[in-house]
């Protein structure tokens, strides 16, 4: 500011205070007191400097300088209680003076005016008018809350003009340096979120001395959307599972929407799952809404934990097994984790590890009933029994005879046939030898005979194949019978010559006794009866008498015994 020349202002006690203005004349140097500004604009809290110059008569002198408020007031600035410690004067010989004000207050708004005592009494002048001090404080005036997406401005207001001011603003406390900043006014050009905060302003070379902060709030949908799960970690069937939603929004978000996948499931904050089971595993969001929009989470993926379930074996190939074809068991489950671990049973008893079981050249002593077991970290469950039913063709046959033990003619006799095969077998074949004899099962033979006595076969069918027996013997035992008695020497017997009586006959056993009857009389044991020297006496007629353990026969007609009539010739 151009420096003003000021009047003084000369008191002559008792006369009437007169304003006048020095100018050059008889008397030499004038008086002159000049300020470099006239009207200074301060902050609150800040320091002040008045500055100047003056001129006296040269026949004066300087006895004292000081500063007064207002052009009325007789005591220097520094008695004054209210400034005390916050004035400081200071003046050189080339008459430059100024005053540092300290802590500038509203108060201070005063005219602040130079004071010169010299050694003359009367002669003492103020320069008026003095210097004008406004004292101001830093406001920012803004709107109290923005759309996002909107301008905003922001104007560092003051109640007077400062000298050349440099506005510097603060959010948070933290100076802005990326923002555009013109004169005393902040340009948010795109307001977002992020602008939300507490703004305040201040003048460089007085940064501590800092506006009141103003809060900026910024209205907008809603963003940060997130998902927490509790507990986290590891989720087990059975649990209880709470979802709870956070997002960041103004106004503050009111209305939460849940989906598993697309479809929506529930409302609020929180959403839980008491019990939680499998079906409940998959991808779940939150949407979250206020007045100016609405924003989805992230999808967080729940994966539920359970023991194994839903244990099948399956069976290839499929349709009927037959025995010397190769069979795979395969065991599926669901679990999570999956099952890593197979235990398969025939009946109670374990029989090998791994999630298929292959037979190949299946038997029929491998048919049973088949589970399987599944393990993971948490439980082991066992899969419902599967029948394995191998088909194979007659094996094991074999022929009983009943009653047991021997045989005897007449009697009767069942020949039973058994057969391991499956399908079972409906078709048994009897063989004498080789020649087929009867049908069914059971072959019976009603009043045995001797030439029923052999060697029988059953043979089994089904629809895999064929086999037979090995041959059972069938021996009949019955008594002596076809007894024939033989001469030797045939023709004629001459008296004094050997003859020899031979007996045979059929009996089962064989007949190993023998008697000999000439007559009804008793002669001679054994398979040969001899005579040697034949007497006329030994004429008559013999009889052969065959015995085993099944009774005995003699030549009586009938019974098959031949009688001889012995004629010697004398």
């Amino acid at each position: 500011m151009k420096a003003a020349v000021m009047r003084s202002l000369r008191t002559t006690p008792p006369l009437p205070l007169v304003f006048l203005l020095m100018t050059a004349g008889a008397f030499g140097t004038e008086w002159s007191v000049k300020y470099n500004q006239q009207e200074i604009c301060a902050l609150k809290g800040s320091t002040v400097f008045m500055n100047g110059t003056f001129t006296h008569p040269e026949h004066l002198t300087v006895t004292e300088t000081f500063w007064i408020i207002d052009p009325v007031q007789k005591f220097a600035l520094s008695k004054d209680p209210e400034y005390s410690g916050r004035v400081e004067y200071l003046i050189d010989k080339q008459k430059h003076f100024s005053l540092k004000l300290s802590d500038v207050m509203k108060k201070d708004e005063h005219q602040f005016c130079f004071r010169i005592i010299t050694n003359e009494e009367k002669e003492r002048w103020t320069g008026v008018p003095g210097v004008q001090l406004r004292v101001t404080e830093l406001h920012v005036e803004a709107p109290e809350e923005v759309t996002e997406g909107q301008t905003a401005d922001l104007t560092c207001k003051t109640t007077c003009s400062l000298t050349d001011p440099t506005f510097i603003w603060y959010k948070n406390g933290h100076p802005l340096t990326t923002k555009t900043i013109k004169n005393n006014q902040l340009h948010l050009q795109t307001v977002s979120s992020e602008d939300a905060g507490s703004y305040s302003c201040a003048v460089g070379g007085s940064q501590r001395l800092r506006s009141t902060a103003h809060s900026l709030r910024v209205r907008y949908p809603p963003k940060n959307v997130s998902v927490s799960i509790s507990p986290s970690g590891e989720i087990v069937e059975g649990s209880s599972v709470t979802l709870t939603c956070s997002s960041d929004g103004n106004p503050p978000v009111k209305t939460y929407t849940w989906f598993k996948g697309s479809t929506s499931i529930g409302e609020g904050k929180t959403y839980s799952i008491p019990n939680i089971r499998s079906e409940d595993s998959g991808e779940y969001t939150c949407q979250s809404r206020n007045d100016h929009g609405e924003r989805r989470s992230t999808a967080v993926e729940i994966t539920v934990m359970y023991p194994p379930r839903d244990i099948s074996v399956s069976i290839s190939p499929s349709g009927e097994i037959v025995e010397g074809s190769s069979v795979n068991l395969t065991c599926s489950s669901d679990g999570n984790p999956p099952v890593k671990i197979y235990n398969w049973f025939k009946g109670s008893t374990p029989v090998v590890e791994g999630k298929t079981y292959s037979i190949p050249n299946i038997r029929s002593e491998d048919s049973g009933e088949y589970t399987c077991q599944s393990l993971n970290d948490y439980g082991e469950r066992n899969s419902s029994a599967v029948l394995l039913n191998v088909a194979y063709p007659p094996k094991r046959v074999s022929v009983s005879i009943r009653p047991s033990g021997e045989i005897v003619e007449g009697t009767s006799v069942n020949l039973t046939c058994s057969s391991d095969g499956n399908p079972p077998v409906k078709i048994y074949t009897w063989f004498k030898g080789s020649t087929p004899v009867g049908e069914g099962k059971i072959y019976s033979i009603p009043n045995i005979r001797s030439e029923d006595r052999g060697e029988y076969t059953c043979q089994s069918r089904n629809d895999h194949g064929e086999r037979r027996s090995t041959a059972v013997e069938i021996t009949v035992m019955y008594p002596p019978r076809n007894i024939s008695l033989y001469i030797s020497p045939s023709g004629q017997i001459v008296e004094g010559s050997s003859v020899t009586l031979t007996c045979s006959s059929d009996g089962n056993p064989p007949v190993k006794n023998y008697t000999w009857f000439k007559g009804s009389t008793s002669v001679g044991e054994g398979k040969i009866y001899s005579i040697p020297n034949i007497r006329s006496e030994d004429s008559g007629e013999y009889t052969c008498q065959s015995r085993n353990d099944h009774g005995q026969r003699n030549s009586t007609a009938g019974q098959f015994n031949i009688l001889c009539k012995l004629f010697v010739i004398v």
